[in-house]
C-alpha cells in the first residue's frame, strides 16, 4: 500500500493549546501520533512509505480562498513582526486569535492578531513558525494519494499532520488548517463523482462547508452529537444540503458511550447512500478518536470495530483515497490506523 508521508509536520508543534475555560495545556495533536503510526505501518510489512509529490498550490486552491491562503503563509510572520497586540515584550511563540468577529460583521481586520480571530473558528489551530509549511505538505499527501488512485492503485493512505476536516473554505480550527480530504476529493472530481466519508469523532464540519452546495460530491459524517461536543455550531441531522447540493450531505449524530454495533448501524447506513450514489471513487477522513479511551472522545468503539469498519468499505470496490485525521490516545493509535487500513492491504 502506498502511504504519503512528510517529516514536514514536525516543524508544526505548538507549544500549548487553550482549552474551554481558558485552560492552556499541551496540544493533543502532536507529532508523536505520527512516530506511533509510523512505527506500526513499519511493522506491519505492507506499507511503502514515500514522500508526496510537489503538485503547488493549485489543488489547494480549487478548495481554500486565496486571501484565506495567503493570510495563513504570512500570518506567523507578521505576528512576530509585530510584537503581539502589546508590544514586542508581550510576544507570544504562538499565535491566538485575540477578537473574534460578530455574525453580522462583514469587515477584514488589518491588525494580525484580529485577523487570526477573522481567519479561525476557535482557540485550536495556533500558528507556529512551521504551522504554513506543515499544512502545505500534509494537503500534498493527499493529493498525491488521489492522484495514485486514479492511476490505478485501489488505495493510497495520506498520513496527514495536521489533519483538516474541521478546516473550511476560509477558516481554520480544531487543529485543522488546509482540509486534506476536501482537496483530494475535488481533484478526483476532475474524473467523476466523489463521496466523502468521515469516521471522526467530531463532525467534519469543514467538509460540509466546503461542498455543502456541490452536487458532484457527496458528503457524510458519522460523529458525536455536535449540541453537545464539538465543533458544536455545524454536524446536525436537519443539515442536508444546499441548491443544487440538497441531498447531497448527511449527517450521523451517535450518543456518548457508542459502542460497536450502534456505530456499525449508522455506518451501514452511510455505505448504502454511498452506493446509491455511485461515485467513481472514495475519499475516507480517518479519525481514530471513536476508540474507546481516546482523551478527546467518548464513543466505545474497539480495534476490532474499527477493523469491522474497514473491512465494509473495502466491500464497497471502490478506489479509496485514506486520509488520516484525529485519534489521541498514542498508546493505541498505531494499533488502530493498522486495524483499519489491514483490511485494504
Amino acid at each position: 500500500m502506498k502511504v504519503y508521508y512528510s517529516e514536514a509536520h514536525r516543524e508544526h508543534n505548538p507549544p500549548f493549546e487553550v482549552f474551554e475555560g481558558g485552560i492552556q495545556v499541551p496540544v493533543f495533536e502532536c507529532p508523536e501520533r505520527m512516530d506511533r503510526i509510523l512505527g506500526a505501518l513499519r511493522h506491519s510489512g505492507w506499507a511503502d512509505i514515500m514522500p508526496p509529490e510537489d503538485v503547488g498550490l493549485d489543488p489547494i486552491l480549487a478548495v481554500h480562498n486565496a486571501d484565506y491562503i495567503e493570510y495563513l503563509r504570512t500570518a506567523f510572520d507578521d505576528w512576530q513582526r509585530d510584537g503581539g497586540e502589546l508590544g514586542a515584550r508581550y510576544a507570544s511563540p504562538v499565535l491566538i486569535p485575540a477578537a473574534f468577529p460578530p455574525r453580522r460583521s462583514a469587515g477584514k481586520p488589518r491588525s494580525i492578531g484580529a485577523r487570526a480571530g477573522y481567519y479561525t473558528m476557535d482557540l485550536s489551530a495556533p500558528i507556529v513558525a512551521g504551522t504554513y509549511r506543515a499544512a502545505v505538505e500534509s494537503a500534498q499527501c493527499a493529493v498525491s494519494a488521489a492522484k495514485a488512485v486514479a492511476a490505478g492503485e485501489r488505495v493510497a493512505y495520506a498520513l496527514c499532520r495536521p489533519p483538516g476536516h474541521h478546516a473550511g473554505r476560509d477558516y481554520c480550527g480544531g487543529y485543522c488548517y488546509l482540509n486534506n480530504a476536501s482537496i483530494a476529493a475535488r481533484w478526483l472530481s476532475l474524473i467523476g463523482k466523489v463521496a466523502v466519508l468521515d469516521i471522526d469523532y467530531h463532525a467534519g464540519n469543514g467538509t460540509q462547508d466546503i461542498f455543502y452546495e456541490s452536487a458532484d460530491v457527496l458528503t457524510i459524517s458519522i460523529h458525536a452529537n455536535p449540541a453537545t461536543h464539538y465543533p458544536s455550531f455545524m454536524g446536525y441531522a436537519d443539515e442536508i444540503g444546499e441548491g443544487i447540493g440538497r441531498g447531497r450531505h448527511r449527517n450521523f449524530p451517535l450518543p456518548s458511550h457508542t459502542g460497536d454495533a450502534d456505530y456499525l448501524r449508522a455506518f451501514g447506513e452511510a455505505l448504502e447512500l454511498i452506493r446509491n450514489f455511485s461515485p467513481r471513487a472514495l475519499v475516507v477522513s480517518a479519525g481514530m478518536d471513536i476508540h474507546v479511551g481516546d482523551p478527546l472522545g467518548d464513543f466505545d468503539v474497539t480495534t476490532e470495530g474499527i477493523g469491522e469498519i474497514g473491512r465494509r468499505i473495502v466491500a464497497l470496490g471502490l478506489p479509496t483515497v485514506v486520509a488520516q485525521e484525529g485519534g489521541y490516545n498514542t498508546d493505541a493509535l498505531g494499533a488502530n490506523v493498522v486495524s483499519f487500513l489491514s483490511a485494504f492491504a
